[in-house]
């Protein structure tokens, strides 16, 4: 059984894969916080602005299989492209319910698997893109992958933490607060004093779309 928040179809918006179309499964929970507003101040991840609680966002539901789950998913994806479809499953916490046979049946539908995890749970193998993003003092457990997306400041998280971790990439993302503009300009310098980092920012909030 699969309980997913919501499913939709939109271009990814951060990161080393921003502007490419994508179809987004968000799973409802996370192993960090539990997604209620009076938990917030104790969670470990306090500042998170995504709802992950329930299956009532957009195309969200229970799916029984990882075929009645991968057969839904692949309706997302125009009909006509030749290109491979991408898949992000994301939270909340992904890994909590991605498993091997979601992944399997994913790739004998042609897709491209792709997650976006905090990283302190184990992954499935031949998952094709992990994007790690830590969480305060959470402990780290998967220590190499494709990309790293810290966001930043996190005053139990910084970045020369992660530094020696195996990624192909190491992005700095500002913070979304009311403090973002201030945040923004701490990352810029960041990265060009540090330039092994690159600037992430959330697009898709900026262009208004999902």
């Amino acid at each position: 059984m699969y309980t997913v928040k919501e499913i939709f179809y939109s271009l990814q918006g951060e990161g080393a894969q921003s502007g490419r179309a994508s179809i987004f499964c968000r799973f409802t929970g996370c192993n960090l916080w539990s997604g209620r507003e009076q938990d917030r101040a104790t969670a470990v991840c306090s500042f998170c602005d995504t709802d992950f609680i329930g299956t009532d966002g957009q195309n969200g539901g229970k799916f029984q299989t990882a075929s009645d789950l991968c057969a839904f998913l692949r309706t997302f994806w125009p009909s006509d492209s030749n290109t491979p479809p991408y898949i992000i499953f994301t939270g909340g916490e992904p890994a909590l319910q991605l498993d091997q046979h979601l992944v399997d049946e994913c790739h004998q539908h042609g897709f491209i698997v792709a997650i976006e995890t905090n990283g302190t749970k184990p992954l499935p193998t031949d998952i094709d893109w992990i994007c790690v993003s830590p969480k305060a003092d959470a402990k780290i457990i998967i220590t190499s992958g494709d990309e790293l997306k810290l966001v930043y400041p996190q005053a139990l998280a910084q970045p020369e933490q992660f530094e020696a971790m195996d990624f192909t990439e190491f992005y700095l993302q500002p913070l979304d607060s009311p403090a973002r503009p201030m945040h923004t300009k701490a990352v810029v310098d960041y990265c060009l004093q540090h330039p092994r980092w690159k600037l992430s920012l959330q697009n898709h909030k900026v262009l208004g779309i999902d």
